[in-house]
């Protein structure tokens, strides 16, 4: 009888995405639009993504502009990006907004790899979770008599593959963005 590991590798694919999303959030001192994904601009009483409401093109290595559609927003946008406190400055002018990604001091690279580093924990502990579900569903398929004890210990070998697997992922991406914010 063939365990179904499907679901599990759903689950670890998720955690895999759930922390690119996050290390795409992380500034590293290059002008990425990423980092205003999850700010929000209250917008005629509704909270709204600014791409929602703007278009949003590179302007340069450390500037992205912000272009509103509708001019009148432009001055809630600037609150917004400035609420959500990402450490960019924000120019307004007759175009809509300029956002400035400052350069970023040794200081200030080193507390960001450590945020990434904390995000590739959190993503650890995830899979940990996700791991110790299997290990008690088949602990408990054991108990029914549903498999034997050598099948129980091989499909528990499988998922720590696939744990490990999913381990060494993880770290290589983290090892990429360190060395994106490291430089």
């Amino acid at each position: 009888m063939a365990y179904d590991f499907n679901p599990f590798k759903k689950q670890m694919t998720g955690v895999e995405e759930w922390l690119k999303k996050e290390f795409m959030q992380i500034r590293t001192g290059q002008a990425s639009p990423s980092i205003l994904d999850t700010v929000r601009v209250d917008s005629f009483g509704a909270q709204v993504n600014i791409k929602e409401l703007a278009a949003i093109t590179i302007e340069g290595s450390r500037t992205i502009r912000i272009s509103p559609w509708n001019k009148s927003q432009t001055k809630d946008i600037e609150k917004a990006i400035t609420i959500a406190n990402l450490g960019l400055s924000v120019v307004v002018d007759d175009q809509g907004l300029r956002l400035n990604f400052p350069e970023l001091t040794g200081e200030r690279r080193v507390a960001i790899a450590k945020q990434a580093k904390d995000k590739l924990e959190e993503a650890k502990k995830q899979l940990r979770q996700h791991r110790d579900h299997i290990v008690k569903d088949l602990s408990a398929k054991e108990k029914e008599g549903g498999y034997g004890k050598d099948e129980i210990f091989r499909l528990k070998g499988d998922t720590q593959k696939l744990v490990d697997d999913t381990n060494k992922k993880l770290e290589d991406l983290f090892a990429k963005k360190e060395k994106e914010i490291v430089g």
